[in-house]
């Protein structure tokens, strides 16, 4: 009778046990935000995590070559661009979670569910306030007219965020109309690429240029500090489809020890709670179209955003550098 008893005990123990295995997670994003929410994860779960940090590449390079013998089983990134990489590389696996589907919009997705956008980074026109008026502009593609000859600062077409943005103009204009756009961009240049868009903000700021394109969260996290910033956003292409927008996000890897504790992960970093550190502590939009943005980005007023799939962003990615190339946009 004893042995009937225990029986039932020992299987919740078991489950408990299941439940309570540690998460492994490989992540390319700024270690600086990702433990916050990892720790407030653990806290409120009890699940420990493991975690490895590197950039995006070498990370996919380990996970592929490690194989089925991978600890890992969250891969976390930056782009969907290097999501879509990575799941085209086959080193993630697609889950059905309605938690996800519910939390997170389909252009911030994989189709095939393989991946989720967990926050947003538009990347729109900024410009200086001082010699630039919010009625001069409109589109990207109006950063080609010479009138801003002189006048626009770009970063260097070697970031990836510069590739998903030309990647999905491909998309939505056709190639040649895009490699039109680039070529006007390269005439128009102030001065050379720069190497980030914190550098390119002070350009502007400075007067080395008066219009450039940046992800927002790098102008908030300036002004967050500096109130007299001269640059501010303008949200480009509110009369068509929208401000281009990209992701951070996270997919089950495919040969997860922990498949189940790497998806509540992952529906918890969707949450409302870990929502709101995205945007508390690094200034991005959540993805979670339920949770309010910070207050410093949240001045910027409301936006349109481009909800073309995220993940033509990788999928023309070879096509855009290729393009960039083309035109002269080092």
């Amino acid at each position: 009778m004893k042995k009937l008893l225990l029986a039932p005990l020992a299987l919740a123990l078991l489950a408990g046990n299941v439940l309570a295995e540690s998460v492994t997670v490989y992540s390319a994003r700024n270690e600086q935000l990702i433990k916050p929410l990892l720790d407030a994860f653990t806290k409120e779960t009890g699940v420990e995590v493991k975690l490895r940090s590197d950039k995006e590449g070498p990370l996919m390079e380990r996970l592929k070559a490690e194989g089925a013998n991978t600890p890992a089983d969250v891969l976390i990134t930056v782009d969907a661009g290097n999501l879509w990489q990575a799941s085209n590389m086959g080193l993630l696996r697609a889950i059905k979670s309605p938690v996800l589907e519910a939390n997170i919009p389909a252009h911030l997705r994989d189709p095939k569910n393989e991946w989720f956008g967990l926050s947003v980074r538009a990347r729109t026109i900024v410009y200086n306030k001082s010699t630039v008026k919010p009625e001069q502009l409109s589109t990207y593609a109006d950063l080609a007219d010479p009138k801003w000859k002189g006048k626009l600062c770009l970063r260097t077409s070697k970031k990836v965020y510069n590739q998903s943005l030309v990647a999905t103009m491909i998309d939505e204009l056709g190639e040649k109309k895009a490699e039109s756009i680039v070529r006007g961009w390269v005439a128009n240049l102030a001065t050379d690429v720069f190497a980030d868009d914190t550098a390119l903000l002070k350009a502007i700021a400075a007067g080395q240029c008066q219009v450039g394109i940046a992800n927002t969260y790098y102008l908030g996290r300036i002004v967050d500090k500096e109130k007299d910033f001269p640059v501010t956003v303008f949200w480009a292409n509110q009369k068509e489809q929208g401000t281009h927008v990209n992701v951070s996000g996270a997919g089950v890897t495919r040969h997860a020890k922990n498949a189940a504790g790497a998806q509540k992960l992952i529906e918890w970093l969707s949450s409302d709670k870990a929502q709101f550190i995205y945007t508390d502590k690094d200034l991005e939009y959540p993805a979670n179209p339920k949770i309010q943005p910070d207050s410093v980005i949240k001045s910027w007023g409301p936006f349109k955003q481009d909800t073309i799939n995220v993940a033509k962003a990788g999928e023309l990615q070879a096509e855009a550098t290729k393009l960039m190339d083309r035109a002269g946009y080092r």
